[in-house]
């Protein structure tokens, strides 16, 4: 039986994912004692028990534990801290040969919600020479308050809160939001977007939209769709064609999937991707992630 240890069960990422492996019968979880959850000797002892270990803990927290991680426990991060760290391979196992290194590594970092989104959209493009890698890029990205934690989540839901929360809120306005790193690192681009992420009155969702004008990219509308419907057949990141009318951004809230488009017309182009910011965006990623390691179907206990 595969042993498997959460060291941040209680935060909102780490609660997921316990409930998520809870029923699976081919699991064991490890668990501490609650007294002894920031006690290092403890950690570390239930770490390397483990064949895989989640870290759902602030960055400071994760890099203590990674230092008590023995090289043969598998490590999945969700954390900020090793995201673009040298021998820590990055958790998107849909970009190109990323889902064979996924499974050779034992040391893997989560990506992060709103990065997600972008580097969905952009690293395709980059890669196929479509987006220039000097081209500044900007990025919206509108997430439900869930994305926040545990704290934001209480403040949106308490009886009695400031009228200011009944409407979206932008945030990161120094653009230094900490996604921003992995962003550029990943898609391999000379500069970070100009990222304008919002929080918004429902629980879970995220859609990120980066626009494009034809006139600064090297191919049309349909020649960005073709790269997606080649990248994204699933069975997590499908391509969809994009649909009359609205997008919400909740559309896919409770579910770990991914849907990537491109709409606008021959001169502005909008790049769009939609999924739940604890799923794909979080929980559902790690998940997939540790059934690649594991050699199981990657959709396995995944919502879809």
């Amino acid at each position: 039986m595969t042993k498997i240890f959460i060291d941040g069960s209680a935060g909102t990422t780490g609660l997921r994912i316990r409930q998520r492996l809870e029923g699976r019968a081919e699991l064991e979880l490890i668990q501490i004692p609650e007294e002894l959850r920031k006690d290092p000797e403890a950690r570390r002892e239930a770490i390397n028990a483990a064949d895989v270990a989640f870290f759902c803990l602030p960055d400071p927290a994760a890099e203590e534990a990674a230092a008590l991680a023995g090289e043969k426990v598998a490590v999945i991060d969700t954390s900020t801290a090793h995201r673009t760290a040298a021998g820590w391979e990055y958790g998107f196992p849909e970009l190109g040969d990323r889902r064979e290194r996924i499974r050779a590594s034992k040391r893997i970092a989560n990506p992060g919600c709103h990065a997600s989104g972008f580097i969905s959209l952009v690293e395709p493009l980059v890669r196929a020479g479509i987006i220039p890698r000097d081209e500044p890029l900007s990025c919206f990205s509108l997430t439900g308050y869930s994305g926040g934690g545990k704290k934001m989540i209480a403040e949106y839901e308490q009886a009695e809160r400031p009228a200011l929360y009944d409407a979206p809120r932008q945030y990161g306005l120094s653009q230094q939001h900490k996604h921003l790193k992995e962003m550029q690192a990943v898609c391999g681009l000379d500069s970070a977007p100009v990222f304008c992420p919002v929080v918004a009155d429902f629980y879970s969702g995220m859609q990120v939209t980066v626009p494009l004008f034809r006139s600064r990219i090297r191919g049309s509308l349909e020649d960005i769709r073709e790269v997606y419907r080649a990248c994204y057949a699933g069975p997590v990141v499908r391509y969809a064609d994009c649909p009359e009318g609205m997008l919400g951004a909740n559309a896919l809230s409770g579910l770990d999937s991914m849907t990537v488009t491109a709409a606008g017309n021959e001169e502005r182009i909008l790049l769009i991707s939609s999924f739940d910011n604890l799923g794909k965006g979080a929980s559902g990623a790690a998940i997939q992630n540790m059934n690649i390691l594991l050699g199981l179907d990657e959709v396995t206990g995944l919502q879809l």
